[in-house]
């Protein structure tokens, strides 16, 4: 028996009297119902066995007591839930985040995803539609068709006590977070005209010169390929750090001699839009923002361009690049709003 399925007892010619259910020294509460029935209210748990211990009358008053007992289910596995913003940090209850910010729930081992959506509610005000998406088998995705209107609310519940979630496969306990929108915020930024466009609730506020990948590829020393084109389409704001250490060796050029190398310098104000490395950042040694694309993939801006994306931007906030030939991967980052969405979770 699941222990999230609550104890009814009901007698079929006569009134109950007392109900006593135990497992040692734990007396579960109960109360009767308006059919006459007694339910429990009280938390079972998992491999118990309890007691049941009922009086009841017949029409004539005589009194009787039955017994019986139940034992629920022993689990092989419990799975624990946490809420991410990405692969990089936890959901903070109760904070705001950007438009693009899905929902993110991570089990702590695969589980059956049908039986995983069916517990999980999401609760949306205004209310919205959405649709999942799983990453893998313990990481599963959910957003709406557009990017979220500023000022949205998202209350999520995952109701897994008591679930079979596969093989000897239980949820521990049930989990809860919420968070909200606190404006919406798309930047655009333009590979061909070398500039980004900032919007808030629709209303173009900032206009900064920038430049993005030089484009063109090398091999890496690994053998891997390297492209230097800023990847296209909408990106998620991941995190955002004052000074973050950059060099060629992060992404594979470890040569002095390759005319690609470069050493580690600490960069300012740096707004990480990939898990593969792409920033917009603080670039004052590059003359030709706005003119053209000379970085290595990132998105150099001015000091104080660059100063203000990290003073204001969110985690969520949405950084669309626009015109680039190599397209952002779903999970490089929170590439969510580069699928259709009749195609999201397909």
């Amino acid at each position: 028996m699941s222990p999230s399925t609550p104890i009814v007892v009901t007698v079929r010619d006569g009134a109950l009297q007392t109900v006593a259910v135990t497992s040692g020294t734990t007396h579960i509460s109960g109360s009767v119902q308006d059919d006459g029935s007694w339910r429990s209210t009280g938390k079972l748990a998992y491999g118990k066995t309890y007691q049941v211990v009922v009086t009841a009358t017949d029409s004539a008053g005589t009194a009787t007591e039955e017994k019986s007992s139940f034992t629920t289910v022993k689990p092989q596995h419990l799975i624990e839930t946490t809420f991410r913003a990405n692969a990089m940090s936890s959901l903070k209850k109760g904070q705001a985040y950007g438009a693009g910010q899905p929902v993110i729930i991570a089990f702590s081992r695969a589980v059956n995803k049908k039986a995983a959506e069916k517990a999980i509610e999401i609760t949306t005000s205004p209310a919205i539609e959405g649709k999942f998406y799983w990453k893998d088998g313990k990481t599963v995705h959910w957003r709406p068709a557009k990017y979220w209107a500023g000022g949205t609310s998202i209350t999520v519940d995952v109701n897994l006590f008591g679930v079979r979630l596969g093989n000897g496969v239980y949820g521990e306990k049930n989990a809860s977070t919420r968070f909200t929108i606190g404006r919406q915020l798309i930047a655009i930024t333009d590979n061909k005209t070398h500039l980004t466009k900032v919007y808030i609730n629709g209303k173009l506020v900032r206009t900064m010169k920038s430049s993005l990948g030089k484009g063109g590829s090398t091999t890496g020393a690994n053998g891997e390929h390297i492209s230097y084109w800023t990847t296209g389409g909408p990106h998620v704001v991941l995190s955002k750090e004052r000074v973050h250490s950059m060099s060629s060796a992060s992404y594979g050029i470890t040569d002095p001699n390759d005319p690609n190398y470069y050493g580690a310098e600490d960069i300012e104000y740096c707004t990480r839009i990939t898990y593969s490395g792409e920033f917009l950042h603080a670039a004052p040694w590059n003359h030709s923002l706005g003119r053209a694309n000379l970085s290595h993939g990132c998105v150099n801006l001015s000091v104080s361009d660059a100063k203000w994306v990290y003073e204001n931007f969110l985690l969520g906030d949405v950084v669309d690049v626009t015109n680039s030939p190599r397209k952002l991967q779903i999970w490089n980052g929170l590439g969510d709003w580069t699928v259709a969405f009749d195609k999201y979770g397909a």
